[in-house]
């Protein structure tokens, strides 16, 4: 069946489309200064990188493929104030921090994650490019993530006929095929078609990584003011979970009597019975007409249907979390089982139209203004069933383990947001921009909240010369949340307080030369109401945090085709009344750079290496405090290009470093993953 799968895919992908798209050009620009931000990022609207007064960073499919990425997480751990994969590479969702405070995810500029475990994780191979933006992004976006989000830019066709195919074999028998195929029609017709099927273990024993996905699009440009783009995507995955949950006890820290440490790599689970496996499809449509050179129409509208069955057991490691073992018993071996099973559902429509005006209020003041609306409706049903017993966590009996089928009707929840929105860039001289915005949002829930709201945002970025160009912004956000507080005891409680916040930052950007960009930031974060998992069981909304921190990102080209990413960022979360958010690492760090070299003929060497290093993390809770040590990772990339084929070796963790991704006072443990190694034949063709 599966292989019948991969024949499908392949043969629909060389019937339909072509591969790379003459729209990520701009992204993948030699100079990064002049990348043209073009919709999504930042502004909504064409703008230059130097010419934003915020930090925004543009990581082309190449750049991440390049690096190993294996899923959405994996694009963006080179980036800047970024956390990836905080909890370890998680097979059920994408995880990332920015500025210490969960991203939200984007598609195309509208978002696209609205509840954990409704939804399977969307597809690298799908995008031609990630788009950070970093700090509060309601004014644009809606209900947006205070500490910033990331946008998935999809594939789309261009005018040009060309396309690849790529055979992949890797760690844990992975075996992949994958195929991009754009096809142009006419001078105003193409069709793209980009698919994906693999059938892959993972680092923990009984649990996949298959995935299914086919994603056509199609582009008609009636007329040269008129650009049409249809997206469809059809995605299946069979997979589970990754993260193990494995108490603090046995692993990170001994447990005294026991037969030894377990192996960090355990499955606590029934195989067959454990997965997160689901489906999804979506659709999209876009129009952006020039009525003339001055005013510019752009709509958009998404619908999302999902299906997702997440069954799942883990081990008791919260009633005692200093010892879970003793409360089952002397041996040190026996410890308790939770099984959840539970089905999920969700529905997704949102849009957004707006109409931009260029015009001057005097010989050297440019205006480029923004005015749209947007809407978004999701609703998510869930169903589940619990289960309890105990096991002999050194020695699973996996045949004796008890499954459990969720029934009966699902619950479901919905949400509303209309929002207005009106920003003005004002460039003054052809050195100084001034960005000006303002929203109001109207949210309604199925709980009851009614939520109104106006959010601003104000920033300056001029031209001293020598190519540097400081800046300095003001954001706010606003982040309505579906439901109610829980209480210890499992009643419900109050609905859920928006969560706000605002911004401010400062820093400056370097452009001496093409090539180069230097960019360096200061921020400072407050934010209210974020929705906080006691230990005791329940939830509870914190009140002012703060987070405080400095970035720095370069790129450089350097003569010899030789490319250089370098990043670090700095960050601390205070609270006055919560003590146990300090989770998350100070200090996060990356380097990355590639070499190219010419063979014999036309053949090229292209060699790639980079560490990523995470800081320390300190998890406080009430029985006691915690920290996991600091960790480095090391990839690499050993590439030849010949003719039309391709060969690429690519290694994540290359010195297979086998660290704890985080530890929680809570009571658990996560790993990060260890060594994966991927080779690829790849062969494009025009």
């Amino acid at each position: 069946m599966k292989n019948a799968r991969i024949a499908l895919l392949l043969g629909a992908a060389l019937v339909s489309g072509n591969a790379l798209a003459a729209d990520a050009a701009s992204a993948e620009a030699d100079d990064p200064g002049s990348i043209v931000v073009t919709g999504y990022a930042g502004t909504k609207t064409e703008t230059a990188l130097v010419e934003l007064p915020q930090p925004v960073k543009i990581i082309t499919a190449d750049q991440y493929e390049a690096q190993g990425a294996i899923n959405i997480s994996d694009t963006v751990k080179y980036a800047a104030g970024v956390l990836a994969n905080p909890y370890g590479r998680d097979t059920r969702v994408d995880g990332f921090n920015v500025r210490g405070i969960d991203a939200l995810q984007f598609r195309d500029g509208m978002r696209d994650i609205f509840s954990y475990y409704a939804s399977i994780t969307s597809d690298p191979y799908n995008f031609e490019r990630v788009e950070i933006v970093r700090g509060p992004a309601s004014v644009l976006f809606g209900q947006g993530s205070i500490g910033g989000l990331v946008n998935l830019v999809s594939k789309s066709p261009g005018f040009e006929t060309q396309g690849e195919v790529n055979l992949v074999y890797g760690s844990y028998d992975r075996k992949e095929i994958l195929a991009d195929v754009n096809l142009a029609l006419s001078d105003s017709l193409a069709v793209r078609a980009v698919g994906r099927a693999r059938d892959a273990g993972t680092y923990v024993d009984h649990v996949p990584d298959d995935r299914v996905m086919f994603a056509p699009s199609l582009r008609w440009q009636p007329s040269a003011d008129t650009d049409i783009i249809l997206t469809g995507l059809y995605q299946e995955d069979d997979t589970g979970s990754t993260s193990q949950f494995l108490p603090i006890i046995g692993t990170f820290r001994p447990n005294p009597g026991a037969p030894g440490n377990l192996d960090r790599y355990t499955f606590v689970g029934k195989p067959g019975w454990d997965r997160y496996a689901g489906r999804s499809l979506q659709g999209m449509a876009s129009v952006t007409h020039d009525f003339s050179d001055t005013v510019r129409l752009s709509l958009k509208a998404r619908y999302i249907d999902s299906d997702l069955e997440y069954f799942t057991h883990y081990a008791d490691s919260y009633s005692n979390p200093t010892d879970p073992f003793s409360v089952y018993g002397t041996d040190r071996r026996t410890i308790g089982l939770y099984a959840d099973a539970s089905d999920a559902r969700m529905n997704v429509f949102s849009t957004d139209n707006n109409l931009q005006f260029d015009f001057r209020t005097g010989a050297n003041i440019e205006h480029k203004l923004l005015v749209g609306i947007d809407y978004s409706w999701n609703k998510v049903g869930k169903r589940g069933v619990f289960g309890f017993e105990t096991i002999d966590l050194y020695d699973i009996d996996y045949d004796a383990l008890q499954t459990y089928d969720p029934t009966g009707p699902f619950a479901y929840d919905s949400q509303k947001q209309l929002g207005v929105y009106v920003q003005d860039q004002i460039r003054f001289f052809d050195r100084v921009s001034v960005v000006l915005g303002a929203r109001r949002d109207r949210v309604t829930s199925s709980a009851g909240n009614k939520d109104n709201a106006t959010t601003f945002r104000a920033g300056i970025i001029g031209d001293i010369g020598a190519g540097i160009s400081p800046f300095v912004s003001y954001t706010e956000s606003f982040l309505p949340i579906a439901g109610r507080n829980e209480n210890a005891d499992g009643s419900v409680g109050d609905p859920f307080r928006p969560q706000t916040g605002e911004q401010w930052e400062a820093g400056l950007k370097w452009h001496p030369l093409s090539g180069t960009l230097v960019t360096v930031t200061a921020f400072r974060v407050k934010e209210r109401n974020r929705v906080l998992y006691l230990a005791g069981g329940g939830t509870a909304q914190s009140g002012e945090l703060t987070t405080k921190g400095v970035e720095f990102e370069a790129s450089h080209t350097l003569p010899g085709n030789f490319d250089l990413l370098v990043n670090y960022g700095y960050n601390k979360l205070k609270s006055e009344v919560n003590t146990d958010l300090d989770y998350l690492p100070r200090h996060i760090a990356s380097i990355w750079s590639t070499k190219t070299f010419g063979l014999e003929g036309d053949a090229q060497l292209r060699l790639g290496a980079g560490i990523v290093y995470t800081g320390k993390r300190r998890s406080t809770g009430p029985a006691w405090s915690l920290v996991t040590p600091s960790n480095t990772t090391v990839d690499a990339l050993a590439e030849v290009n010949w003719g039309q084929w391709r060969l690429a070796v690519n290694a994540t963790n290359l010195l297979n470093n086998r660290y704890f991704a985080s530890c929680l006072a809570r009571g658990d443990c996560f790993v990060g993953a260890p060594r994966n190694v991927m080779a690829t034949v790849g062969y494009r063709f025009r």
